[in-house]
Order: C-alpha cells, then structure tokens, then sequence
C-alpha cells in the first residue's frame, strides 16, 4: 500500500451509496463478512474525507438514507427519484402522494438533505423504466426542486438531447447541480456546462482514453469528484489506472480481514485515486486541483466559500 498522509487533501463525496447492505457484509442477501462500515469511513476521513453525500434513489432509499446520515455529522443526503425506479411513482397509486412523501422526508430533514436527486433520465436500462415515464417523472419532480430550492443531483445516460430540453424548460427554478458520474463526449459536456450545471466525475467516468478527453475538456471550476461506492472503482483494464499513485490492500469478500477494503466493493476513500488522475490526466497541480474541486462542491451543496 502506498503510504497516505493523513488529510493532505480535503474532499467531499458528492455520490455514495451507502445504504447499500455489501458496507454490511452482506451480498445478494447472504453475509460474507462483519460489518465495516465504521472501518469504511476511517479509510475515508484518513485520504482527507470531510463530507460524505449518501445517494437516494427512492422513497425507500431516502428513509434508509436519512436514519443513516441523522447518525453521522458528516454524512449527508439527496432526495428524489433515480429514472430507473420512476415507475415508483405510479406502482405507489398516488404519484402526487408519492413525491408529496419525498418533499416531506426533506421538509423534516432540513439539515441534512442537500440536494435534489438522483434524477433525470437513463436511457441505457429502459427494461427498468420505459422512456415515457421516466421523462413525465423526471420533469414532475421539478415541482419538488421549486418547493425545495436545494441544488440538483442528476443522473444523465444516452439520453443527452431529451435532458437537455428539459433542464432548458426549468432553468429559472435551478439553484445550481451536478450531472453526476459523466460518460460522455466533449460535446455532452459542453452542452451540460452551457446549461450552468457542474459535472461529476467517478472510475466509471474515466474507462477509456476519450473518457479522459473528454474529462479534459472540462474547466477545473466546473468539475466535482465522487466514488459511487460501491460501484464505479477505477480497475487495472481502465485507460486511467496508469495515473493511479495510492493503492489499499483489498482481500475478497470470502476472505475478507479487518484493515482490508473488499476486492471490487468501491469504497469513498477511493476517491483520492480520482483526483489523481484528474490531476495526471490534465498535467494540473494535484493540491490546487483538489482545492477548486472541494471549493466547487461545499460552496454548491453547503453554502460555504472555502
């Protein structure tokens, strides 16, 4: 393992799932190892951690979401519906009453909840949502942002044209937001920066090398840093892992040891992996990079100038 300096850097997380049961030990429902979740955020206060944004995809999510950031100072989450599960909103059989839910969970959770989202439109998995009511449900939830008047947290996959349009018709009530885990071309990118959005950058975002161009591509003060923990870590076949400096003893789940991250379980410590990258990638000073994008983030979500 790389040797890691205590809190060099500062970070803020702007996409983990950590309602996920794998920070458990527990995988497709069968327990391979104790809970780590505890051990999990250390990992991730020792890189430089300060914030943490749990992504909630669902109602069901968004109160999983909430008791578990109520519990920690320095989690936070968001609050919306992914476009994969908007069939929520009518399998619920009141989708007024469904969002009405949502809105209160934030109402109540004022402090805690900082974004709107995950939501917009994915158009590589229409098998779980069909295009239809994944795009009336990502335009109803703007009724949410206006009540709310907190920042968006977006989710944008091959369906650049369609999303497009619709952030265009709800632009006066956008408070600022981030289209999180970006894949796609310099043109995407220029398009989601025209609109005044910020753009998230995970692993899955840096695959291949016109990923990374096109990660390039994007001013330094427009650009966030996440994990999507447990998804979306930067593997040994990506074009990126060739900048990768820091490395963690990973064992497999079935083997799993105390001081050890789980082989292929992303985690947000990881995101130190990120913005070295970013700065390889970009030939950018690593320390004043880190500083930009930490400053882009708290000013967005925490009202903060760093």
């Amino acid at each position: 393992m790389a040797a890691l300096m205590k809190n060099v850097f500062k970070f803020i997380d702007i996409g983990a799932n950590l309602t996920d049961p794998v920070f458990r030990g527990v995988y497709r429902g069968k327990r391979h190892h104790e809970d780590d979740f505890l051990d999990m955020l250390k990992r991730a206060k020792d890189v430089g951690m300060e914030k943490i944004m749990v992504t909630a995809g669902c109602l069901k999510d968004a109160k999983e979401a909430v008791e578990l950031v109520q519990q920690h100072d320095n989690l936070y989450t968001t609050i919306g519906c992914h476009p994969t599960r908007c069939g929520d909103f009518e399998k619920s059989g009141e989708p007024d009453g469904y969002m009405n839910k949502l809105l209160d969970i934030a109402v109540q959770n004022k402090h805690k909840v900082v974004a709107v989202g995950e939501f917009g439109l994915d158009y590589d998995r229409l098998q779980f949502c069909p295009k239809e009511t994944q795009l009336k449900y990502f335009e109803k939830q703007f009724e949410m942002v206006e009540q709310l008047q907190l920042p968006l947290f977006l989710h944008s996959r091959a369906a650049a044209l369609d999303f497009s349009a619709i952030i265009k018709r709800h632009r006066d009530k956008i408070k600022g937001g981030v289209v999180h885990s970006f894949t796609g071309t310099k043109e995407e990118a220029a398009e989601i920066l025209d609109q005044g959005l910020y753009i998230g950058i995970n692993g899955c975002s840096l695959k291949t090398q016109d990923n990374i161009d096109a990660m390039c591509s994007i001013p330094s003060d427009r650009i966030m840093i996440e994990t999507d923990a447990p998804w979306c870590d930067i593997r040994n076949t990506h074009a990126s892992s060739k900048f990768v400096q820091t490395q963690f003893p990973t064992k497999k789940k079935e083997k799993w040891e105390k001081g050890s991250m789980v082989k292929s379980r992303n985690e947000p410590a990881t995101i130190i992996q990120v913005l070295e990258v970013l700065a390889a990638a970009r030939k950018e000073d690593i320390s004043d990079l880190s500083n930009i994008i930490f400053e882009n983030t708290d000013k967005m979500f925490f009202g903060k100038e760093t």
